[in-house]
This record gives structure tokens, sequence and C-alpha cells, in this order.
């Protein structure tokens, strides 16, 4: 066979509906390591760090045989998820993929919601601790459990300040 200087073009005209976003660029998932050195990070991971250690040390006891336990576990479970999402959101820099949500509001208002409620969850544990025998798993996981409550609280509190501080700013700009 001899080759010819010509080209030929090849034109596909399928159908295939997946072919059609051939043309939409794809884009990586970077790490944000700067938020995770800053203040706002190292409290983001700190929560998500003792939240896990408040859920953990209550499920491991029989916290359902006393209703109040219900409330400190539906509280440290429904802010561990939701810390965690926003860690991720802020990690992977999604949030600035959508510039419509008012994202300094947001956190000010979940970190002051989380501060409120996580301190009220601790109180109430906190006088709870007295219902178990003192040695026993279920005194020395509830008492533990507390002490990280309250830690969590005070790093809903940081967060919280930070956020007002971050929201302040921002309203002064605009």
């Amino acid at each position: 066979m001899e080759e010819s200087g010509t080209s030929r073009t090849v034109i596909n005209t399928s159908s295939n509906p997946y072919l059609e976003f051939d043309h939409l660029s794809t884009s990586t998932i970077s790490c944000n390591k700067q938020f995770i050195r800053s203040a706002s990070g190292l409290l983001v991971c700190a929560e998500v760090v003792l939240g896990l250690l408040v859920c953990a040390l209550i499920a491991s006891t029989d916290y359902f045989r006393m209703s109040p336990f219900g409330w400190v576990m539906f509280v440290a479970v429904f802010y561990w998820v939701l810390t965690l999402f926003l860690l991720l959101l802020f990690l992977t820099q999604a949030h600035s993929r959508i510039p419509q949500v008012p994202w300094n509001t947001v956190v000010m208002v979940f970190n002051s919601t989380a501060t409120v409620l996580y301190l009220v969850a601790a109180v109430v544990e906190a006088t709870l601790v007295s219902h178990g025998v003192k040695g026993k798993h279920n005194y020395n996981s509830w008492a533990a459990s507390t002490f990280f409550a309250f830690l969590v609280s005070l790093c809903y509190a940081g967060s919280s300040f930070l956020s007002l501080r971050a929201w302040r700013d921002r309203q002064t700009e605009g």
C-alpha cells in the first residue's frame, strides 16, 4: 500500500448521551492545607475528635436507660456529622464553588448553636453522672464523656468567636 500525503478527517456522529459532556473539564479536588494550619481549622479538627470521643464514650454505656442521655447522644452525633461535613467542605474548598451561600453567616450561626446546645448537653450529662456507681464502667465513661463535652463546647465557643470576627470583617467590607 502506498501512503498519500493527504489526511482524512473522521467525524463521529454518535447519539451517545455520555459523549455530550466530553467537552466539560473535570477538576481535581485539592486540599486546603492553610485551613488546617489556621486557628479555625485546628478548632474544627479538635471538635471532630472530641465530638467522636463524646459519642463513643456514651454509646459504650447503657445510656438508653436514662432518657436525658438520649439528648446528649443526639447533640453529639448531630454536631459531629455536621462538623465533619463542614470540615470536608472547607478542606476541599468546595464552599468556594457555591458563592450564593453566605458562608460566614452560616458558619457563625452553626458554631453559636453548637456552643449553646453542647453546653446544655454537657450540663445535663454532668448532672447525670452521679447516677452511676463510682468505679464502674458507666460512671467512668459518663465522667470522661462529660469532660470531653465541656471541652468540645469550649472549642465551639472559640469557633464562634472566630466566625463572629470573620462575619464582622465581611460586614464592614461590604
